[in-house]
């Protein structure tokens, strides 16, 4: 499937699509002590063990319309030996498949989130990949530049599902986008819009990043983008476009 044609073919390859993403997802057969759900990578079950006390530890749907993207387009987008950092990284599926696909990840969530990651990354990657992934702390805007100098830290790919919603820190999530995308990193972002900040951190997003859609997908609420710096901006500039 053509996976840039959502935009043009409009609501059936929506649909279509939409489908085909969310037939991915499977759930235990058997209600056990641990609350989990499954994600079909190739013909590899991935399984995600969920924490429902925990915003960050439940597996959205944007993070499997990335995945999907990633697996769909390997060739366009090929992983292997390139160094990802994921924000806001959640249950770690989109850690866990890009991982699969042969990069070398740096997997960054809350404190708080960090020992359901592990736990999931380990579970599916171990003995799976090429490299370990890296799960760490990361507070969007606190200490960003001391955790991943610009001078020794330089990421292909930044990887982002579901970060943007009504919480308090989008413009300290702006910053860490600007600090860890440099010349020749790309950002994938999935993105669910649900209330006016969506909107309006995208338009805000525009004025430092050049924007593509990859996948538009009424059905879901949700868009996936290809972002890009845009050249010749100093920080200054950047700082007051946000």
């Amino acid at each position: 499937m053509d996976s840039y044609k959502t935009q043009e073919e409009g609501p059936a390859m929506d649909a279509e699509l939409s489908k085909a993403i969310l037939a991915r997802r499977f759930q235990p057969s058997l209600i056990g002590p641990e609350a989990w759900e499954g994600y079909i990578f190739s013909d590899l079950e991935i399984r995600i063990k969920e924490s429902t006390d925990l915003y960050g530890a439940v597996l959205w749907p944007s993070a499997m319309v990335l995945c999907h993207f990633l697996e769909t387009n390997r060739d366009k987008y090929n992983l292997t030996d390139k160094n990802v950092i994921e924000l806001g990284a959640g249950t770690g599926l989109v850690t866990i498949v890009s991982s699969l696909l042969g990069a070398k990840v740096t997997s960054t969530d809350l404190p708080d989130v960090l020992g359901n990651l592990q736990y999931n990354v380990m579970r599916n990657t171990k003995a799976r990949c090429k490299y370990t992934p890296l799960v760490t702390e990361l507070i969007w805007g606190q200490d960003v530049e001391q955790r991943f100098p610009s001078v020794t830290h330089h990421f292909d790919f930044i990887m982002a599902a579901d970060v943007v919603y009504a919480h308090p820190f989008l413009e300290e999530l702006m910053e860490t986008f600007d600090h860890l995308c440099q010349e020749n990193t790309q950002i994938l972002w999935a993105m669910r819009f649900r209330l006016d900040p969506e909107n309006s951190f995208v338009d805000r997003f525009r004025e430092r990043f050049n924007l593509e859609v990859l996948y538009d997908l009424p059905s879901l609420s949700i868009k996936l983008y290809r972002a890009w710096r845009k050249p010749g901006l100093t920080k200054d500039q950047r700082e007051a476009a946000a």
